[in-house]
């Protein structure tokens, strides 16, 4: 079937855990549902369409959907902005950094978006800080899961070398002021994250910025996510009763997630099979979609036919 002529649902608002969750599904309604969480601050889209589109045409119903605090999801409220002390205090001291929500109440998000849409059970894909929260749903709900994807994330254990200077000073930057500064802000943190020459992307990266931009932005959202994940400590002990077959995929050349942190999730979980993709830092770039979507389908369509 043409990539082009498959099932689309365009984006829809459903009330679920209390929020309202943007969502929109690609591929037929009769596939194996596969579930994609994206990272921190990164809407949906941060999917890209054609990357969603290759999925569905591996035979997957391929579910994105912002997380709450971005995109058309529910903005909440609370938090002010993570300042460096709190770090020192986090990192040194072992103060744990207060926050509005953590990563178990976006995972019960994903699981009430779940319910709403009547998936009792998919093979479940993150992304950053979605990896995280997908872990998280592996850990609480594991019935839910039929397959687990963990890309460029970690277990949240403090052992794992911090993220580069660069990528520190991209994730602490304060938000950009005008729509001028956001597109070229936009274009620098995916430099520093993409870590390589990308031509294909950065030619995209203008379009890419204006649609994310029209969607409209929530830098308070984006810090009480930040807060979440630093509040929700470890995982790596929880992780050891994951028993969803879990495939773990991290770059060689990650400045925001160390590579550590993916081997040590693939450490973590019991049998979990680890890919390190050469060249790759903290990003999805279009020339290493076939290797990424090729692990995927045959880790979910490999667990599928296991279980069976």
């Amino acid at each position: 079937m043409p990539v082009t002529t498959l099932a689309h649902q365009p984006p829809q608002i459903i009330r679920a855990n209390g929020i309202d969750i943007c969502y929109e599904i690609f591929g037929d309604a009769n596939a194996e549902p596969l579930l994609l969480i994206m990272g921190l601050g990164a809407q949906m889209i941060h999917w890209d369409d054609d990357f969603c589109r290759q999925l569905a045409a591996r035979g997957f119903r391929v579910v994105r959907f912002d997380n709450r605090d971005i995109g058309k999801s529910s903005h909440m409220s609370g938090g002010k902005r993570l300042t460096p002390l709190e770090l020192l205090k986090l990192r040194f001291l072992k103060i744990p950094v207060a926050a509005p929500y953590k990563l178990g109440d976006m995972a019960q998000d994903t699981v009430g978006l779940m319910d709403k849409l009547g998936i009792k059970s998919a093979h479940v894909v993150g992304a950053s800080m979605g990896g995280m929260i997908a872990q998280e749903i592996a850990i609480t709900f594991p019935e839910r899961v039929r397959s687990l994807t963990s890309i460029m994330s970690t277990t949240g254990n403090p052992k794992v070398p911090p993220p580069t200077r660069e990528a520190t000073a991209v994730l602490m930057a304060p938000p950009p002021a005008t729509k001028e500064e956001y597109f070229a802000r936009y274009a620098q943190t995916w430099k520093v994250l993409r870590n390589g020459s990308f031509p294909e992307d950065e030619a995209l990266d203008p379009a890419r910025a204006r649609r994310t931009y029209e969607r409209g932005l929530n830098p308070p959202g984006v810090g009480r996510q930040l807060r979440a994940i630093l509040a929700s400590g470890s995982r790596k002990a929880r992780l050891r009763s994951v028993k969803a077959p879990t495939l773990v995929i991290h770059g060689t050349v990650d400045p925001l997630v160390n590579p550590e942190g993916g081997k040590d999730t693939a450490a973590s979980i019991p049998g979990a099979k680890l890919v390190m993709i050469e060249g790759m830092g903290h990003a999805l770039p279009i020339p290493m979609w076939p290797e990424i979507i090729d692990a995927i389908d045959k880790h979910a369509h490999g667990a599928t036919a296991k279980a069976a």
